[in-house]
């Protein structure tokens, strides 16, 4: 019989083969999505400390009035957007962008598209 994988089993060591060659560094740290079927988190993160500098997702509480009025798609922007306004504060200018596994494509993209609007380069 035929056994279906998993597809998060398949996006975990996708995003293991990606991560042997993404690393993020104090210059230019690691932008990293994680997207569930409700919620989108992002996190920038300086692999050579293992420290977590930024973070923004849909559950903060800055977003939530926006939120209301926006799909999921949008809501992924406006994390983008508040991810990179946070490093910008925080003196971070430049990032490696880490899809998390995930193709390039709708939320994933947006959450790109919104930090690159507030002034983040990839």
């Amino acid at each position: 019989m035929i056994q279906k994988k998993d597809k998060n089993a398949i996006r975990r060591i996708r995003h293991e083969r990606v991560r042997k060659k993404i690393s993020g560094s104090t210059e230019r740290p690691r932008f990293c999505v994680y997207r569930s079927l409700s919620n989108i988190y992002v996190q920038v993160i300086d692999d050579t400390k293992g420290a977590t500098l930024v973070s923004a997702s849909t559950l903060d509480k800055a977003l939530k009035p926006q939120l209301e009025s926006v799909d999921k798609k949008g809501a992924a922007k406006l994390v983008g957007k508040l991810a990179a306004e946070r490093a910008l504060e925080a003196g971070i200018k430049q990032v490696v962008f880490d899809r998390g596994g995930y193709v390039y494509t709708g939320r994933v993209a947006a959450v790109a598209e919104g930090a690159r609007e507030a002034g983040l380069s990839f």
